[in-house]
């Protein structure tokens, strides 16, 4: 197919607002996420307690866990790149982040120390925002 004939849309500036700002966002989770696999959270200030729970994290929780922030990271990063693919990385973020947060609200003891409802409200708000604000980029033309 000619490309000429279905041309992409101009990005808007917000398009760049939304995924730098939520790149940064996501690469707080990645960075987490990565922190915790290389066994490096007392560097992170952690202490016997929480690194115990995060160390108790069943390796399906954790694989729900991973989808989650990759999936986001990747959400931006090709909302940036304008690539349509940025949706179904939005729905792979989503799906984690149901099975993570079933998990730590549903089946573990997260220690006092470590419940943070405001980040995991703020988590879901920028999920859901992503997923809703990547759908509407691809319905605008903007990303293909």
């Amino acid at each position: 197919m000619n490309s000429n004939l279905n041309p992409r849309a101009k990005a808007p500036w917000h398009l760049w607002l939304v995924g730098i700002a939520t790149l940064l966002f996501n690469a707080m989770g990645v960075f987490s996420y990565t922190m915790t696999k290389l066994g490096k959270l007392a560097d992170l200030g952690m202490t016997p307690e929480q690194i115990a729970f995060m160390d108790s994290y069943p390796a399906w929780a954790s694989t729900l866990w991973a989808l989650g922030v990759w999936g986001a990271f990747a959400g931006s990063v090709l909302l940036l790149l304008r690539m349509r693919w940025a949706v179904p990385a939005m729905l792979v973020a989503l799906l984690g982040l149901i099975g993570t947060t079933a998990y730590n609200y549903g089946m573990a003891d997260v220690p006092a120390s470590m419940q943070a409802p405001a980040l995991d409200v703020a988590i879901w708000v920028v999920t859901l925002f992503l997923l809703y604000y990547s759908r509407r980029m691809v319905k605008a033309g903007v990303l293909k």
